[in-house]
């Protein structure tokens, strides 16, 4: 009979894990004991940290989540930042800790790795924390878990293994395959919407990240329609490269404002409506005056920062197949000409914050057409998701958003090149973020993925040097010394190269896609020239 460890095994190959992040510890190496025989495959990051962030890379490529093992006590705290980063962006991400034994639990021993509640740390962090009491319950909390990657807004889920329950027996569990739908609206309230979108003069619609699943479903809506759309980061290529109806994330700039203020039916599809892509001013000036549809699979969700005149809790991608049931044949509402005069109003290639990157972001896509793109955050990045278009959803994602953690690009880009090997994925980091999670590049090294890593190197943390200079605070602790990435990069058996032109840089990204590992290419942000 094997034990609960083993079990724990083969329930993930059941629910469809197929990665597993993790650094082996003394309270996880049970865990291991199966693990070389289980199917399952294997990174070991440099930091618990790292780990989070590959799972949630992983995750935000290929629309599945993948696992981390992780030893309690500072292993759960070093994970909780890539945790939150999750949570705050609704990746899925299944964390599976030890923790010390049941009977110890809570007393303040001064054990190994002891927290006061480490359930409850976590809990913070995840859309729920669990403690395992007996193996028999496994099945059941695994089950938990994966119904609210398949059904409802998702998250991490932290699934916590006491010490004495990891060897107990534990018979074989044969999980009972559950086809697991996500909630659907009901005829009344498609029906509602739709007559308010046909008889709407000046739609718009505002696509989250929700909308990633569904974008064949989405770009047909947005189209019957003819209709603006914003979209916010998470969302971008949901309508692919140089749509006509296509306004990116705008909202929170004078243009974009103005034109969802004069809508007058504006349909939300998976979108919070959060700061972080709707009001980057940190002014409260989005609003809408128009009625508001709402469409998310979470309840709560519905109801925060935008009130809604209509609210359908539900699946975005059943919500568009239900709406274009019901919506006449294609309307002319100008909508290409209200965008073209939007984006000429914008003229964001021109703006100060994002002209000095155009070029740059330009000779990425040019070099590789096809790259995911997974950002830190670094001043490329945040121009990027006002200007960069992407050929699907999936492409381009960062922390720039959401949690806006530092040290996400390197780990996370890993994540996304295991998760989707047949696409080129460039890490687009700047040298302060970088210097968080550095150690991951040998994890790449180790798994010997051909990932170009670009460093905007402006020598020290450039985007908090900014804004103090615009607040008239004097700069301290921004301007850092950086090593010397090509050396660095070499000492870890990793190609390095510096860069100062788009044609260098150009050659540079080619030439990472034959690489026997990660590329480093460090640009010289003061002497950078497209």
């Amino acid at each position: 009979m094997s034990n609960c460890a083993q079990r724990l095994l083969d329930l993930l190959v059941a629910h469809g894990i197929d990665t597993v992040f993790g650094i082996p510890g003394v309270h996880t190496v049970e865990l291991y004991r199966g693990l070389p025989d289980s199917g399952l495959k294997h990174v070991t990051p440099r930091h618990e940290q790292g780990a989070g962030f590959m799972a949630d890379g992983y995750a935000r490529a290929t629309g599945k989540p993948a696992a981390c093992f992780i030893i309690s006590g500072p292993g759960m705290t070093n994970i909780a930042t890539a945790m939150g980063q999750a949570l705050a962006d609704s990746v899925p991400m299944l964390v599976i800790s030890s923790v010390n034994r049941r009977d110890t639990l809570g007393r303040g021993q001064g054990r190994l790795h002891e927290l006061p509640d480490q359930q409850r740390t976590l809990a913070g962090v995840s859309v729920f924390s669990h403690t395992l009491q007996t193996p028999e319950a496994l099945p059941e909390v695994l089950a938990r878990a994966f119904a609210i990657f398949k059904s409802a807004r998702p998250g991490p889920v932290h699934i916590e293994i006491p010490l004495d329950v990891m060897p107990q027996a534990c018979p074989a569990l044969v999980p009972k395959t559950t086809e697991v739908f996500p909630p659907a609206a009901p005829e009344a309230a498609l029906a509602w919407a739709a007559d308010w979108l046909a008889d709407a003069e000046r739609p718009l619609l505002l696509l989250g990240g929700g909308c990633a699943a569904a974008s064949d479903a989405v770009r047909a809506l947005v189209e019957r329609l003819d209709a603006p759309a914003m979209t916010t980061i998470n969302a971008k290529g949901v309508l692919g490269c140089d749509h006509p109806l296509d306004l990116g994330a705008c909202a929170s700039l004078p243009a974009g404002r103005e034109l969802a203020h004069h809508a007058d039916v504006v349909l939300a599809l998976g979108t919070e409506l959060g700061e972080t892509d709707y009001d980057l001013t940190f002014d409260g000036g989005f609003h809408l005056d128009g009625r508001l549809i709402r469409v998310d699979i979470d309840a709560q969700q519905l109801a925060r920062n935008q009130a809604a005149d209509l609210a359908l809790l539900a699946d975005v991608g059943e919500v568009a197949q239900g709406l274009l049931a019901r919506l006449p044949t294609q309307a002319s509402r100008a909508g290409a000409e209200r965008v073209a005069h939007t984006r000429t109003a914008l003229a964001l290639r021109d703006a100060e914050d994002v002209a000095p990157y155009a070029g740059f972001l330009d000779t990425l896509r040019e070099a590789l057409p096809d790259a995911t793109i997974v950002g830190d955050s670094t001043g490329p990045v945040y121009a990027g998701n006002f200007i960069a278009e992407m050929p699907a959803p999936r492409r381009w994602f960062n922390s720039a958003t959401g949690y806006g953690t530092l040290g996400y690009g390197l780990p996370a880009a890993l994540g996304a090149a295991l998760g989707v090997p047949e696409r080129p994925v460039i890490a687009l980091v700047g040298d302060g973020g970088l210097m968080f999670t550095l150690g991951e590049l040998a994890t790449a090294r180790a798994c010997r993925v051909p990932l170009a890593v670009v460093i905007w190197n402006n020598a020290g943390y450039g985007e908090i040097r900014r804004y103090m200079d615009a607040q008239d605070v004097p700069r301290l602790g921004v301007d850092l010394p950086a090593p010397d990435f090509v050396t660095l990069a070499k000492s870890l058996d990793c190609y390095g190269v510096r860069v100062s032109t788009g044609a260098a840089l150009h050659q540079a990204l080619s030439a990472s896609r034959q690489a026997p590992g990660p590329t480093l290419i460090e640009v010289e942000a003061h002497r950078w020239s497209a």
